[in-house]
Formats: structure tokens, C-alpha cells, sequence
């Protein structure tokens, strides 16, 4: 088993997360051997962030990589994954890398079986699939399961896409996920409500206003879970 070093990734998925991870295992070295897209917004977003990068089927794409980044939705994950087995795509020795929050290593079995190494990384952050996103990686926590003789592999990548590694073990990954989903969806609710309310008032530029109220509004709540948890942890 090599170490991560500088890799031939291939990117499987286009959405807001697969192109800006991509960039960044680009900026720290790895070659991009090709991304797979469908949608025109797929492809667009594709082209921003990984420009001159080829658009290639994916069964091509995961034989020409040593590294093959899977960033697909949770529920799109466990099909893509058998039916690329089915199929003898998998190739001994090259590492496989998923991005969904829910799932560990166990539903990359199908190809672990046929040589390849297993890593779940899920960065905890919010993608816009544009540039910013790179930035906001150095301020992120990333996800890491992985089996552990891979451990340091799953570590080195996501220190290498700038985040900081959190080893979160196979049975975790739920919670990990429904933890994030907690944060994330009432706040975008709220935001777009908020939003809509003061355009009804003839309000221009709602965003303007709600940025700084949903920011501080944010860090408030987070110093009130830091100091909950050292009060637990004086009891």
C-alpha cells in the first residue's frame, strides 16, 4: 500500500462538492486525470473550477486513476459503487475516496473486495461549488473513516485539501451526518424566509442586511454550545 502521495485523481461528480475538492488535491500537487458531469450546470461548474480538466465516461475515468474521489449524493453512493464492481471497473491498488456524510467505508466493500483502498472524507461545510469554497476549507473540520492501517492516508488528503482531520469511526457516521444536517437546514430555512420577508417591504438587498445578523447570530450560538461543553466537562 503506497502512501498519498502525488496521485492521478479522478473525479466522479460535478455537483458543488466533487470540482472544489478536486481544485484543491490540484493545488496540493495531484494531478487531475478527468471529471465525469451530465448536467449543462454540471459540466459548466466543472469547467470554473477545473478548467482544461477532460470530461470523461465514468467506467474510463475510475480505470486511468489512482485516486478516484466519489462525490455523490448518500443515496446515489451504494449503486454507483456495486454496479462500477459489476462491471470489473475497479483496479487493485488504487485508492477510492467517497464524500457522502452518511456512510463509512463499509459501502465501498464492493470495491475494497477487487484490490482497491477504502476512505471516507467529509469535510463539515456547506458547499457553494465556487472558489470560496477553497478558502473555507482551511477554516474546516474534514471527517475521517478509514480502516486503520489506511487511517494516515485518509488524514494526509484531508490535510492536503486544507482541512483538519477528525477521525469519526464507522458506526459514527450517521449521527456525524445528521449532526450537520441539524446545523444546516434550519439555518438556510431561516435565512430564505427572512429574506423573502424584507424583499415584501421593498427591501433591495436582503442579503446584505441578513449577513451580518446570521453570522454574529452564529457565533453567539457556538460560544453558547463552548461553554455548555465546559461546563459539562467541570461537572
Amino acid at each position: 500500500m503506497r502512501a498519498a502521495g502525488r496521485l492521478g485523481v479522478g473525479v466522479v461528480g460535478a455537483g458543488r462538492v466533487g470540482p472544489v475538492l478536486g481544485a484543491a488535491l490540484a493545488g496540493a500537487g495531484h494531478a487531475l486525470v478527468g471529471v465525469s458531469g451530465v448536467s449543462e450546470r454540471s459540466l459548466d461548474r466543472a469547467e470554473a473550477m477545473l478548467p482544461g480538466v477532460p470530461v470523461l465516461p465514468v467506467p474510463d475515468l475510475v480505470e486511468r486513476s489512482e485516486l478516484v474521489l466519489l462525490a455523490v449524493p448518500d443515496a446515489v453512493l451504494p449503486g454507483l459503487v456495486e454496479g462500477l464492481a459489476e462491471a470489473g471497473v475497479w483496479v487493485a491498488g488504487q485508492l477510492v475516496v467517497h464524500t457522502a456524510p452518511g456512510h463509512g467505508v463499509e459501502v465501498l466493500l464492493p470495491a475494497a473486495r477487487r484490490g482497491a483502498i477504502p476512505v471516507a472524507l467529509s469535510p463539515a461545510m456547506s458547499f457553494t461549488g465556487t472558489s470560496i469554497d477553497l478558502v473555507r476549507l482551511r477554516e474546516s473540520r474534514c471527517a475521517v473513516t478509514a480502516p486503520g492501517p489506511v487511517l494516515p492516508i485518509g488524514q494526509a488528503l484531508a490535510v492536503e485539501m486544507g482541512c483538519e482531520p477528525v477521525i469519526v469511526a464507522e458506526a459514527d457516521r450517521p449521527e456525524w451526518a445528521a449532526a450537520l444536517q441539524r446545523a444546516v437546514e434550519p439555518l438556510e430555512d431561516a435565512v430564505a424566509a427572512s429574506a423573502a420577508g424584507l424583499a415584501a417591504i421593498g427591501v433591495e438587498d436582503p442579503d446584505a442586511v441578513l449577513g451580518p445578523v446570521a453570522r454574529s447570530a452564529l457565533e453567539r450560538a457556538l460560544e453558547g454550545a463552548r461553554r455548555a461543553g465546559r461546563v459539562r466537562g467541570e461537572a
